[in-house]
């Protein structure tokens, strides 16, 4: 900033002027000061330009950040409702899973119950077939018990 360094060089020639006594007046080189002045009047709309790129520069690339912040926070919040969202469906999931263990595990329990109860009934009747079985048997024998006594009495008999 070729105007800013023409100003501070004016001042400091204004500063170190001598000094017109019993006053606060100085004695200044006009030639000089008009001489610095001019240069700094004409550098002055080339820095000014120079700054308003600077300035330009510096906006676009603060809008440039906040645009790639916002995104950065939209893909996050995206994330986030993503991640919560498969959060919730293992959940869901896990408790269905729990569901239909318990259920199954009813539904096994029952069908246990009701096999025992068949197989109990099977045996029960199975029970009572042996039961007559084993009464006719024993009837059978002593039949064949009571015939051999016959034989024995019939065998006497018939030696008379």
């Amino acid at each position: 900033m070729d105007s800013i360094e023409k100003l501070t060089a004016a001042i400091t020639m204004v500063e170190e002027a001598r000094s017109v006594p019993l006053s606060a007046s100085c004695v200044v080189h006009r030639g000089e000061m008009l001489e610095i002045l001019d240069e700094a009047r004409a550098a002055l709309p080339s820095d000014f330009d120079s700054a308003k790129k600077i300035i330009e520069a510096r906006d676009a690339i603060i809008e440039e950040g906040r645009m790639s912040a916002e995104q950065m926070i939209a893909i996050a919040r995206e994330d986030v409702a993503r991640m919560v969202e498969q959060t919730s469906i293992v959940q869901i999931a896990r408790d269905e899973a729990r569901k239909i263990i318990d259920d199954a595990r009813g539904i096994a329990e029952q069908e246990k119950h009701e096999v025992e109860e068949y197989i109990d009934g099977r045996l029960a009747t199975l029970e009572v077939i042996l039961n007559k079985t084993q009464d006719a048997v024993a009837r059978g024998r002593d039949r064949l018990a009571g015939a051999n006594d016959k034989d024995v009495l019939g065998q006497l008999s018939d030696a008379d």
